[in-house]
């Protein structure tokens, strides 16, 4: 403990090491975390119940191929999954018209449409997250009214609480036309969303699009979890093996996260990004405490003469350098972690605000990166801290062997 090259100055590595190690895991796992749920509170959930033809042509859209009988295969799912919480949407596309005050096209955009529950709960608003990104007006509070995107509203010369016809297709290919009116407008920050986003009351679209009783998807998500793919795999084989024997195109089909909008690669590189962290910083830490050892071991050399001298073998010396590496490992690795988390708690509730370099984004990704903490983050530090410590110190420590006893003792006496 004297000999601050061979405690203290070690330990600091170590510490700063680990302490990297931690909050680099929690910053990772936190963004692609929130990546995560939010491509999933938009777009697709934990896990989403479609047709087998819709689930097929989803790109396209085709609500001629939407669900039938939602309310009944609502009350089944969540008797079979009650841990998950199940929201029902539909998913359009369209052309928006203005008229003027006789009733002619003073304007037009193009839309794409999602129909949520907007009346008598905040739910799915808080899911998605539309109230930070209401820019003008109010949410929808009666049948008729609708969420519009801004850069839309202005570029169709629209005011709010103006009359628009939404033009679509029904679900039975029949022309559909159907007026709302402009309750609020919505910033995304995203270009594709902010071009022509529009938001309407489910009930809204179901009466638009003629679908009484249908949606094109049913989203499910973990009541108070994060995505878990083994879960959301596990509830899908359960629920398609009970069509399994129909060749029916309508029958109902369940689908994980993973398998939808290519996020199969997000989601494993989220599951291994811990191990790059780990093998990084081993190898890293490594190199820094080898080299370190090597150093201290020339100073030592002196030491090792004389113990050597009156009878300690080499193994035993070599052992005693690599139980001092497991105690330094210990105590920088416990340092590195209290640091760490303290670090990864602060930017878990902070958070870095980054909103404006992703403003010409095309995916649906978090304004602000955050940290999350999770019993992962407790202990991955260990990894690094011990193993790169130990490692460091039986390289370092081969020069023992490779060193005679008179060379040792000689140096001793000079």
């Amino acid at each position: 403990m004297r000999d601050k090259s061979r405690s203290l100055l070690p330990i600091i590595v170590v510490a700063l090491g680990v302490m990297m190690t931690v909050l680099l895991q929690s910053l990772l796992g936190g963004f692609l975390g929130d990546s995560i749920e939010s491509t999933a509170n938009f777009t697709t959930g934990h896990v989403k119940v479609m047709t087998r033809a819709y689930s097929e042509n989803s790109s396209q859209i085709p609500n001629d191929l939407a669900l039938i009988g939602v309310d009944t295969l609502k009350r089944s799912l969540q008797k079979q999954f009650p841990d998950i919480t199940w929201a029902e949407r539909i998913q359009f596309g369209g052309l928006l018209d203005a008229p003027d005050s006789l009733g002619r096209t003073r304007s037009q955009g193009t839309v794409s449409g999602m129909g949520i529950k907007l009346l008598k709960s905040d739910e799915e608003i808080n899911r998605i997250d539309l109230k930070p990104r209401l820019v003008s007006g109010r949410f929808p509070t009666k049948a008729g009214e609708m969420l519009l995107s801004d850069d839309l509203f202005h570029k169709m010369n629209l005011k709010l609480g103006d009359k628009v016809t939404l033009i679509s297709s029904g679900m039975y290919g029949d022309m559909a036309m159907y007026n709302f009116h402009v309750s609020g407008t919505l910033h995304f920050g995203i270009n594709v969303l902010d071009r022509g986003m529009m938001i309407a009351d489910i009930d809204d679209v179901r009466a638009a699009l003629n679908m009484e009783n249908a949606a094109g998807e049913i989203l499910g998500f973990f009541t108070g979890e994060r995505y878990d793919n083994k879960l959301a795999k596990a509830d899908a084989s359960a629920f398609n093996a009970r069509f399994a024997a129909s060749k029916d195109k309508f029958a109902p089909v369940m689908l994980p996260l993973s398998q939808m909008n290519d996020m199969g690669f997000l989601v494993a590189y989220s599951e291994s990004i811990q191990t790059f962290i780990i093998m990084i910083f081993i190898i890293a830490m490594g190199l820094v405490l080898w080299n370190a050892g090597l150093i201290g071991g020339l100073r030592r050399y002196g030491e090792f003469g004389l113990r050597l001298a009156i009878g300690e073998s080499k193994n035993e010396v070599y052992r005693t350098v690599v139980a001092e590496s497991v105690l330094i490992g210990v105590v920088g690795s416990v340092i590195g972690v209290i640091l760490g988390l303290l670090l990864s708690w602060y930017f878990q509730v902070v958070g870095i605000n980054y909103g404006d370099m992703m403003k010409d984004s095309t995916f649906l990704m978090p304004s602000v990166m955050r940290a999350h903490i999770t019993i992962t983050t407790l202990y991955i530090g260990f990894v690094p801290g011990i193993f790169s410590t130990v490692i460091g110190a039986m390289l370092a420590g081969i020069g023992i062997y490779k060193r005679q006893t008179a060379n040792l003792f000689k140096e001793l006496e000079g």
